[in-house]
């Protein structure tokens, strides 16, 4: 099985590939991957010029000996290629499984929105160089290479379910690469932001009428969060149930998902 490897947002560095490519040797030998050049580009922030990015996307997607796509890592950058790469792709893109976090969920949107392959919230290449990083990226070569579950989010109930980057959803919000959300369960996660950020992004999710129609609210991790002076003084749960009670769904509890070693897989939809 070959499994495609693209950096569509931020410059990378080529530290994960030793690592990972002894790692899928000895566990998953049934995978090759194939790094395109690309990820080891520079373009000032980004992994190469907007249109390197995207002309890599679409060369992989499009390309009928790979099996799949997995994002080298996030950082900023994928909603560049949204305008450039999404009317490229062609029916090998739709047999594919794409699967990353963070920033990449501006791609795993735009392509759950027009029905394009299966979109997958989980590890990515980088995250080999978490501590215990062979955990969190055996779940997601589990899945993409060998249709393994055991790396699924364990509240992942026949539900359909998405998972975002509460930042990514909150840009994605208003535009045509928006996906239809109605039933689903609803899962979002957070990085390097003070609470009043965080509040003020549920504010923008909680009256946003594309997502009107959903099922339910889940919380993956919040990490890294940024001093707040004065205190917040409200906790993470107790803004989730505020929010969601705006909202009118109900708030469904934590979930394992984010910037963590013990970010686990949610395939978009229903599995």
């Amino acid at each position: 099985m070959k499994i495609g490897v693209l950096a569509p947002a931020s410059r990378a560095n080529d530290t994960a590939v030793a690592p990972i490519t002894a790692y899928c040797a000895a566990a998953f030998p049934e995978v090759e991957l194939v790094f395109h050049p690309q990820c080891f580009t520079t373009d000032g922030h980004f992994a190469g010029s907007d249109f390197a990015r995207a002309a890599a996307l679409v060369e992989y997607a499009n390309d009928p000996a790979i099996d799949a796509i997995w994002f080298y890592r996030g950082g900023y950058g994928s909603n560049r290629l949204l305008k450039l790469a999404m009317p490229e792709l062609k029916e090998p893109a739709r047999r594919k499984k794409y699967c990353g976090y963070s920033d990449m969920g501006f791609l795993l949107g735009a392509l759950y929105a027009r029905r394009i392959g299966h979109p997958v919230h989980g590890p990515m290449v980088s995250d080999i160089n978490r501590t215990d990083g062979d955990q969190s990226v055996a779940r997601a070569l589990g899945w993409l290479a060998r249709g393994d579950r055991a790396g699924f989010e364990p509240g992942l109930d026949g539900q359909p379910s998405v998972a975002f980057n509460l930042a990514i959803l909150g840009s994605l919000i208003g535009t045509p690469w928006m996906p239809d959300l109605t039933d689903h369960v609803l899962i979002v996660e957070e990085v390097s932001e003070p609470m009043y950020n965080i509040d003020r992004l549920l504010f923008t999710l909680a009256n946003a009428t594309q997502l009107k129609g959903i099922a339910g609210l889940r919380l993956g991790a919040v990490t890294d969060v940024q001093e707040n002076t004065p205190p917040w003084g409200e906790t993470l749960d107790y803004m989730m149930i505020r929010w969601s009670r705006d909202m009118g769904v109900p708030y469904l509890g934590r979930a394992r998902v984010g910037h963590t070693q013990d970010n686990h897989v949610v395939p978009f939809g229903v599995v």
